[in-house]
């Protein structure tokens, strides 16, 4: 697998990698989805990745270190997505793999994320190939 995987830095890069993250993400628009990537970059350190297979994006990951004190100093994945056309080719192992040697190289202790309950696919991923743990529920309020 002949990949790139690249940080994106700029308006034009993260625009880029919307149609892909549109897939997972699919009450954005491309104006909330760009704004909400500026924002979380200025205010959470957040960090999207991308991988390109022969200059076209196929996988997106994004994520931010965070400190709790449930986790410690930790990296939480925020989404991680490849496009539907090229899933199952390892895509998305290998950027979670970044994500890990990004967290080990950054002095973390671990990386943690949360899927939705329907992506049963995705959590045989999560556990199977990439050897995560479930260690507890998510729960959520929508604020009025």
């Amino acid at each position: 697998m002949s990949v790139v995987i690249k940080e994106l830095q700029t308006q034009e890069d993260i625009l880029e990698a919307y149609p892909v993250m549109r897939e997972l993400r699919t009450h954005l628009s491309e104006q909330s989805y760009l704004d909400l990537v500026k924002e979380a970059r200025e205010k959470d350190s957040y960090k999207i990745i991308a991988l390109y297979d022969q200059d076209e994006i196929v996988a997106v990951v994004g994520f931010k270190p965070m400190i709790t004190l449930y986790y410690g100093r930790f990296v939480w994945v925020c989404d991680l997505v490849t496009s539907q056309t090229r899933r199952s080719k390892g895509y998305g192992e290998t950027l979670l793999s970044y994500v890990h040697e990004w967290a080990k190289s950054n002095k973390y202790e671990c990386v943690a994320l949360s899927s939705g309950l329907q992506r049963e696919g995705a959590h045989r991923f999560y556990e199977s190939k990439m050897n995560y743990n479930k260690v507890s529920y998510v729960f959520k309020m929508d604020l009025e």
